[in-house]
């Protein structure tokens, strides 16, 4: 699990959240240059006719032999729910700020939620390409609300793809590799699974599809599984990735 990074973007809407989930795509070679789009993780008609994400979307991209998962976010505060299902999946955040804007409410309130889950921050000024920006003093303002170093500020900008490296590089060398967060209350019982669903979706043709952060064991293709809070009992049709397509594996571990 060494290689393996989990994290996500939390930014105040119109901070360029989404125009760097594109840049990571790209920089890291999930989506091929000539397939990529704008907005490219958000799937919804209304995402996409508003520039506005709504629903959270996880996508696994592979990068100098890690493995990354991100999970972008929503960024308005009427979707603070799904932000917070997302944090408690991952071990780290990447927090991005509109240097033309600074830190504003929103962006607060996501920070705040992921310092409750005790999460890696990695704050990162955005749209530095800008004319008019004032990056020094945004800068100060992260320091003061962090207590980061200087240093620590990965300066960026998801429309030119300036930074883009380094903010890859920081996700690497600061977000601690996944862990299991408890012994398992099950040992003994037969159980070798423990995974946490995060969001899940309705497929005409599939069925139910849950996103899942497993944190114990592995789950494949034909397991049978069970439903903590409900006691719920199913069978696991398929296991897979999104690339950002869904692609399916068999099995996740």
């Amino acid at each position: 699990m060494n290689n393996i990074r989990n994290f996500c973007i939390i930014a105040h809407i119109d901070h360029g959240k989404s125009t760097m989930a594109d840049r990571l795509l790209e920089i890291t070679g999930t989506i091929e240059k000539r397939k990529m789009r704008d907005q490219i993780l958000d799937r919804m008609d209304l995402e996409r006719e508003r520039g506005i994400t709504i629903k959270l979307q996880p996508v696994k991209m592979e990068y100098q032999g890690y493995d990354l998962n991100l999970i972008d976010t929503p960024g308005h505060v009427d979707f603070t729910y799904e932000v917070s299902r997302s944090l408690a999946a991952v071990e780290g955040a990447v927090l991005l700020v509109d240097a033309s804007q600074g830190i504003q409410a929103q962006t607060l309130a996501n920070l705040y939620l992921a310092l409750e889950q005790s999460l890696t921050i990695i704050p990162v000024i955005n749209k530095i390409d800008l004319p008019a920006v004032n990056i020094e003093k945004t800068k100060k303002e992260i320091i003061q609300l962090l207590g980061c170093g200087e240093d620590e500020i990965v300066l960026a900008s998801g429309k030119t793809g300036q930074g883009v490296k380094e903010v890859l590089r920081a996700v690497i060398e600061r977000v601690p590799a996944p862990t299991s967060p408890q012994p398992s209350p099950f040992k003994g019982e037969g159980v070798s699974l423990r995974a946490l669903i995060f969001d899940s979706t309705y497929d005409e043709y599939r069925g139910v599809v849950a996103y899942i952060r497993v944190f114990d064991g592995a789950i494949k293709k034909g397991d049978k599984i069970v439903l903590l809070a409900t006691k719920a009992k199913s069978e696991v049709l398929d296991a897979g990735i999104f690339k950002p397509e869904y692609k399916s594996t068999g099995e996740l571990k």
